[in-house]
């Protein structure tokens, strides 16, 4: 498919206010679309690829504006303009300012409606407002809607005067973080890894003339084991509806029915998407009632399946098109300088897609955020695997700090009713809204334990009502033994949760590596990564070792890894690229050529020395200094104590083991090596000051503070020092120092084959 789409041609409205005056708020990092953005040409593109039509008006634009108390009706007096669809607290809003919970937006506006559209139903859309919204059309509400991330419509033919101005009003109201309701990472006082707080018009706002019957929404499901297309259809009036399959110019198959019904479509030897070849079959809708067509439109689908099964080494791995499929690609915040919520033009939008493929990722995870229908048709067309999250929804109210990440072994928080029915509610409007698109393979209800509740329910409600799809609940830390996979987040990692044959294992996220890059930072106050690399050339290398780790959970069965970020945003500086999308901090090449072959990959890790990360393995310990001979393989350890690892902390009760007293630690044991092999990697459980590893009495590796982690076993390449292993006895020693706080230690050795 090609990315114009159909050949569509638009009606721009014209401006009900003056353009002139309109700029950016001053002051502020901007990205290089912003110098074209132009109130008289503001998002212009067809906003709903899912589901075209060649009549169409854009309300983009300057509209007046006015902040008033929430209980106030509406101003008679407006503040000035503002550029929809900026959010009021962006620089591209022309306004950037604050909307607290006890105040209310409003926004207006006029239209015209063209005389050859007076005899079908006019539709007012708006593609997303943040959050609680009440629409008026020369005075009279004709309807509001709760949530800040989907898309919403009103039929408003019943509203219009017999004038030929017609007015439009919204007030919003935006509870922020004061209150349960989903809103991601936005916060009242951004830091760290929180966000500007986002209020009202978001995303494009629209009219759209239809017909008394007309199809509302068309949802595709392939069936490639079949080779046929279900296609499901929604709409009013009573009709009925004939759906056309093309290939290039090429009729394959058409059906047809009620409008409401599912049809069904055969492909005939379909061809497969993937990111490798996202091919895309076009699909016609004709509406009829008796011999009358009443209502076209287009659509496009994609024949693709996404599944569970076992690889040729019976793991249980996530299957694209009935084959194991190593999923691999950034975490996307989708966040901008300029716009916050908002990509300043459709342009900025496919960027970051186009920067994710060039440097070798097949997929993203889009975290909890929701962007236009836009960005998954450019992910569609482009060939980018999606991971959408569900926006959080905390439970603690005011501020970043309350997240009630729940311990390991907790049960789920209670969430009051009216806040569950909110979040639930929004769920289904942003599954029921993004359905469509074939990019999208995982439903991520729940973030590492960010409001969490009822998971195993939600969890089961979100996979019987898209059973298409597979479900990542919850991603990181809060696992309850629920969904597909078993998700690991690890800074900067590499590391898993232990393998099983219920659930796929995947790293939801890792990485992290921060370089503040001088001339491109959002602000003077602290920028930061979850390790922060001073150069181009340092994060590089750090990001070739870690993402080269990956490696060693390949040969467990890992089945995906995220790793944080696509770019820097506001405070944090983890991207891939700079906020400001001007730097792309990686090389190209070098990252292509490391992801190639992880994609190409087959391995199976075979155990040369146990840890006790899946059952528990008895160590020789000693607290007092030894002799200078410890390491050797000679050295007589009868006199030590024998002890079960992992070592910890005594107030560290989520580990099991052995407490670990005093400052300073020495192990020893010995394993047997029935075959030697030309690899080495080592799975580690560490939180120490400082310590080192020994084989054979040849160190192989220090251990310091950079070397913790965190909740998992982390995995690293050691076979440069694989000619250390001998066959038959090996010895191995650690030494370990830790003089307060946390403190664990448990090594082992395998081999990949």
């Amino acid at each position: 498919m090609k990315r114009k789409l159909f050949c569509l041609s638009g009606v721009v409205a014209a401006l009900s206010l003056s353009a002139f005056g309109w700029e950016p708020v001053g002051g502020h990092m901007m990205t290089r679309w912003a110098k074209e953005v132009q109130p008289s040409k503001v998002l212009p593109e067809y906003p709903r690829p899912q589901l075209v039509r060649k009549d169409w008006q854009n309300l983009n634009g300057l509209w007046s504006y006015a902040i008033a108390p929430k209980e106030a009706t509406q101003p008679g007096q407006f503040a000035g303009e503002i550029l929809v669809p900026f959010p009021l607290e962006s620089a591209l809003s022309g306004v950037k300012k604050s909307l607290s919970p006890s105040q209310q937006l409003w926004y207006k506006r006029s239209f015209s409606v063209p005389q050859n559209w007076r005899d079908r139903r006019l539709v007012l859309h708006f593609g997303a407002v943040d959050w609680h919204s009440r629409v008026l059309v020369n005075g009279k509400q004709v309807g509001e809607h709760k949530g800040g991330y989907n898309p919403f419509s009103f039929d408003i033919t019943d509203a219009l005067s017999k004038s030929e101005k017609q007015e439009l009003v919204v007030a919003v109201t935006d509870p922020s973080d004061s209150w349960t309701q989903p809103r991601g990472k936005q916060v009242s006082q951004p830091e760290g890894i929180w966000y500007t707080s986002v209020s009202g018009i978001w995303q494009t706002v629209w009219l759209e003339p239809v017909a008394p019957a007309a199809a509302t929404a068309v949802t595709p499901i392939p069936d490639i084991d079949r080779g046929v297309v279900r296609i499901k259809t929604a709409g009013s009036g009573g009709a009925r509806v004939e759906a056309v399959a093309v290939d290039g110019d090429r009729e394959i198959g058409r059906a047809q029915g009620a409008v409401g019904s599912d049809l069904e479509i055969r492909v005939p030897s379909p061809k497969l998407w993937s990111p490798e070849s996202p091919h895309l079959y076009k699909l016609r809708l004709r509406v009829s009632q008796g011999d009358r067509n009443v209502d076209e439109a287009e659509s496009y689908f994609a024949m693709r399946k996404i599944s569970m099964g076992n690889d040729r080494h019976g793991r249980l791995r996530i299957q694209l098109n009935n084959k194991p499929y190593f999923m691999m690609g950034p975490l996307d915040q989708g966040w901008w300088p300029d716009g916050l919520y908002t990509a300043p033009t459709d342009s900025a939008l496919l960027f970051d897609i186009e920067m994710t493929k060039k440097l070798g990722y097949n997929m993203a995870r889009k975290h909890v955020k929701v962007e236009p229908a836009r960005w998954y048709w450019h992910c569609d067309n482009l060939g980018l695997l999606v991971w959408q999250d569900m926006p959080s929804a905390f439970l603690g109210g005011n501020g970043p700090n309350r997240l009630f990440v729940q311990p390991l072994d907790a049960k789920d928080a209670p969430r009051p009713a009216d806040s569950a029915k909110q979040f639930e509610a929004e769920l289904k409007e942003m599954m029921d809204a993004l359905a469509f698109f074939p990019s999208i393979v995982f439903w991520v209800p729940f973030n590492e334990g960010w409001g969490q509740y009822d998971t195993a329910r939600v969890t089961d409600w979100v996979k019987k009502y898209d059973p298409s799809r597979l479900v990542d609940s919850p991603s990181g830390w809060t696992d309850r033994g629920v969904g597909d996979v078993y998700d690991t987040h690890m800074y900067p990692g590499p590391g898993a949760e232990t393998p099983n044959n219920a659930r796929a294992i995947v790293l939801g996220e890792y990485g992290g590596l921060g370089w503040p890059a001088e001339d491109h930072l959002w602000w003077d106050k602290r920028n930061w990564g979850y390790r922060t690399l001073t150069s181009r050339e340092a994060v590089n290398r750090k990001y070739q070792e870690v993402t080269g780790n990956l490696f060693g959970l390949l040969g467990h069965g890992l089945s995906a890894a995220i790793y944080t970020q696509t770019t820097d945003v506001e405070g944090e500086v983890n991207g891939l690229a700079t906020y400001d999308r001007q730097l792309v901090k990686f090389d190209v090449p070098a990252l292509t050529a490391l992801h190639d072959r992880i994609y190409n990959a087959d391995l199976v890790a075979k155990i040369l020395c146990p840890s006790s990360e899946h059952s528990a393995q008895q160590w020789q310990s000693q607290t007092e200094q030894p002799s200078a001979d410890w390491t050797s393989p000679d050295f007589n350890d009868s006199g030590w104590k024998q002890a079960a690892a992992p070592f910890h902390a005594a107030k560290d009760r989520a580990l099991k083991g052995t407490p670990w007293e005093g400052e300073k630690l020495w192990l020893r044991r010995t394993f047997d090596v029935a075959e030697v092999s030309k690899n080495l990697w080592m799975v580690m459980f560490t939180r120490v000051g400082s310590g080192a590893v020994y084989l054979n009495g040849t160190e192989i590796l220090k251990l310091s503070p950079d070397s913790t982690t965190s909740r998992h076993y982390g995995h690293l390449d050691l076979s440069p020092h694989a000619g250390l292993i001998r066959k038959g006895k090996n010895t191995l020693a650690v030494v370990v120092e830790q003089k307060e706080g946390a403190r664990a230690i448990d090594v082992g050795l395998y081999a990949l084959e």
